[in-house]
């Protein structure tokens, strides 16, 4: 599996990037395929924070988001691993380009 960047010229404020997971060779029945969605930002305090592929939902005006990427038997720790991977993945990126 790999991870790409993508970089929008006129996207919002604190949007440092969007990301896709593409899946190799070696990733079995997901090869061939990418998991797109998830989105770098930096908050108000300046730290890096990745949100994952979601769907909206809510009803009389409220509006509430579905993950479509969950813990699974890794529990939540899962989750976290893969975040902190896109981040570092995106600083080591960062480095390369200067």
């Amino acid at each position: 599996m790999r991870i790409e960047f993508i970089d929008r010229e006129s996207g919002p404020k604190n949007l440092i990037s969007d990301a896709e997971i593409h899946f190799e060779i070696e990733d079995g029945l997901l090869a061939g395929l990418k998991l797109v969605g998830f989105s770098l930002w930096r908050s108000e305090a300046g730290d890096p924070g990745v949100t994952v592929p979601g769907r909206p939902w809510g009803d009389a005006g409220e509006r509430k988001f579905f993950d479509l990427l969950r813990a699974g038997d890794g529990g939540g720790d899962a989750l976290r691993k893969l975040k902190a991977a896109l981040c570092a993945q995106h600083r080591l990126r960062g480095r390369s380009a200067a």
